[in-house]
């Protein structure tokens, strides 16, 4: 599971890339636009922080 986790993440964070864009383009409120984006930052920020080595590994 230790992989799985953050490859997860990873593609959560690329599906909410392409949903802000797409909010973006199609001329949605900045508010959707920048929650969507946001979301996706934290997403890739979680999925790179857990595979980084750290104390339980």
């Amino acid at each position: 599971m230790g992989g799985v986790l953050p490859s997860l993440l990873l593609i959560l964070a690329g599906v909410l890339v392409g949903g802000a864009w797409s909010l973006h383009r199609q001329g949605a409120p900045r508010g959707a636009v920048v929650v969507t984006a946001l979301l996706a930052v934290m997403a890739t920020v979680a999925g790179v922080l857990w595979m980084l080595p750290g104390e339980g590994s």
